[in-house]
Formats: structure tokens, sequence, C-alpha cells
């Protein structure tokens, strides 16, 4: 692979010349608070579901290439719940339209060149719907998933990528990721983390909790609404 540094700063791993992260401005999120809720073993139907609306180009993107229905229905069932963090992002009607996943990488793998820079690594995939587009969904939780993967010990974070998906690309080299490419169209954006503090931990419990808390507010009102506009289409 060759390596495209985002700075001159920067090693292909995305540290500093002493071997030092490299402070970086924080990528300005939209206005307002969204909720990211935590998705679990019980979800994978909605992830499902949540996937085979991406389009051909869209899975392309996501995926690298155009997976079948059983190809991600395969995906699905193959996450590690215990191992990997799963993040949705539902609308006011509860449909999932943004999902990303935080996974594992093995070592061997995220330290291939040089194991003791790299550490601990996980990646991070999303899709996002058309109906959530243009909203910063898809920035929301890359930031999510560094709040996460900091406290699971993480020393990078790794996107893998197409050259063509510019808009994770641009996400991930504003957050300070160095770009590596290989000789046809696959791109990797290495992220190096800071540690975990008690902030992280701390912020990743209380944004969990008013996620759920809102969802099942949310879902109740939905419906209590349907329960009373069946009541009234009775009388």
């Amino acid at each position: 692979m060759t390596a495209t540094k985002p700075s001159e700063e920067l090693d292909r791993f995305g540290l500093g010349p002493q071997g030092g992260m490299v402070t970086h401005a924080r990528p300005r999120l939209p206005d307002g608070w969204i909720p990211i809720r935590d998705l679990h073993a019980r979800h994978r139907k909605r992830i499902l579901d949540h996937l085979l609306q991406l389009d051909e180009h869209d899975r392309y993107l996501r995926f690298g290439f155009q997976a079948t229905t059983q190809q991600m229905t395969q995906y699905v069932a193959s996450i590690d719940f215990k191992r990997d963090e799963v993040f949705g992002i539902f609308d006011k009607h509860l449909h999932l339209v943004a999902v990303a996943h935080l996974a594992a990488m093995p070592e061997k793998q995220a330290g291939s060149v040089d194991s003791t820079h790299r550490g601990r690594a996980m990646e991070f995939g999303v899709s996002v719907l058309p109906a959530g587009r243009g909203k910063g969904l898809g920035l929301r939780l890359f930031m999510h998933a560094i709040t996460h993967a900091r406290n699971q010990h993480a020393s990078h974070l790794m996107i893998h990528a197409l050259s063509e998906n510019a808009p994770m690309l641009r996400i991930a080299t504003k957050a300070g990721a160095a770009l590596e490419y290989d000789d046809g169209q696959d791109a990797e954006a290495w992220l190096k983390l800071p540690p975990d503090t008690m902030k992280t931990h701390l912020n990743s419990s209380l944004q969990s909790l008013a996620a759920e808390v809102i969802y099942r507010v949310k879902y109740r009102a939905i419906h209590i609404s349907d329960w009373l506009r069946m009541l009234m289409s009775t009388n």
C-alpha cells in the first residue's frame, strides 16, 4: 500500500514524528442532539431490513461489492454482539435509518506492518438510507464510534472504504485519519485514538441511557396513538 498523508506531521499510522498522537480539530457536528441507540442480537431482523433497503450502488459502497440478499443475511447473522458494537439512529416513526458496526480487528490484521504502533484496532462501517442523508448522521455515528472504541481500549479506528466513497473518506480525514490506498479501488483510513477517560465512559453511558429512554417514550406514544385511532374508527 501507498500512503496519502493529510499532513506532513503524520506517518502512515496517523502518528506524529515521535509516534505520538497529533491533535486535530474535532469535526463540527450539526446543531442538536440525536439519540443513537445501542443495537443487540434481538435487533438482527431490523438491521437486515435496513440493509435490504439499500440500492445496488449503496450496497457496493457499504460492502465493497454488490452484496446479495443472501450475503447480507449471512453478514447480519455473523455479527458477534459480545465482541462488537452496533449502533442505530431511528426516525420519528422508529424506522432504522442509519446503522454503524464497530468491529474488533484481529491484531495480526491491524498490525500487519508494525503491530507495536497499531496495537488493538477496530473497524467502522456505516450505512444511511436516502431519507436520512444530508443530516450528518454518518458523522454522528463516526464520532459516537470513536468514543466507544476508546472505551474498549482501541488505539486505532479503521475505515475500509472504496476510494469513490468520498463522503465517508471526508469524514475520516476531517477527524485526522491517514489514508492508505492500494493499487485498486480500496482505501483505508486509520485514525489514532487517545486513551479512554472517565468522561468518555460517563458520556457513553448517559448517551445510551438517554437514547433508550427516548426510544421507549416514542414507542409507547406511537402505540397509544394507533390505539386511539383504532378506537375512534370503531365508533
